[in-house]
């Protein structure tokens, strides 16, 4: 990838949000975005169940026509081997992740390997967490993801591993999920229903 043309992105507009799953925060942050810009697409990674996101969508009056639901990812690093194919066939140039402050510098880290690497250039908005976050950051464990990030940015190129587990968020049907019963992560200041 010719770094002066990945450096030129940096002041593109943002082609797609990219959300870590990992918090519902995140995807309260998103859906807040998706009002200022509802052409940008969304991509969650592994996010909080399906009608939740909805919810959360709903609550905060965003258009939810370009958002979409990756299942496939089980880690910081799946959210990158999944996601950056689906990045890629959508043209995205520039990408806005958006995570929380406890899993930097890991994931930014990551993001800029890895993304940079398939010529997609990143900002990162860490949005602030209310009560104590999931994720554990240890330098062992950023070692590791930075190692194999090295390994894949080079693999990446040739390899586009697929994702069958993808939704719309216009696909989520709430009468089913409610037939079937779920429940959201409960937050004292967000009340969905």
């Amino acid at each position: 990838m010719n770094t002066l043309k990945l450096l030129r992105m940096e002041s593109a507009p943002v082609d797609a949000f990219f959300v870590l799953g990992g918090s519902i925060r995140r995807e309260v942050y998103v859906a807040e975005l998706a009002k200022q810009y509802p052409e940008t697409r969304i991509l969650i990674s592994q996010g909080s169940k399906d009608p939740c996101i909805l919810l959360i969508f709903q609550k905060y009056e965003a258009p939810i026509r370009q958002v979409w639901l990756e299942k496939c990812a089980d880690s910081t690093f799946g959210n990158f081997f999944f996601n950056i194919p689906i990045l890629k066939q959508w043209g995205v140039r520039k990408v806005k992740l958006i995570t929380s402050p406890t899993h930097l510098p890991r994931a930014k880290w990551m993001a800029q390997i890895l993304l940079g690497a398939n010529g997609i250039w990143v900002d990162v908005d860490a949005v602030k967490e209310r009560g104590i976050p999931g994720n554990q950051e240890s330098w062992v464990k950023t070692g590791l993801d930075l190692t194999r990030s090295a390994i894949w940015a080079f693999l990446s190129q040739a390899i586009q591993p697929p994702c069958s587990h993808v939704t719309p968020l216009t696909d989520v049907d709430l009468k089913v999920w409610r037939k079937s019963g779920f429940q959201c992560e409960t937050q004292w200041w967000l009340k969905l229903k």
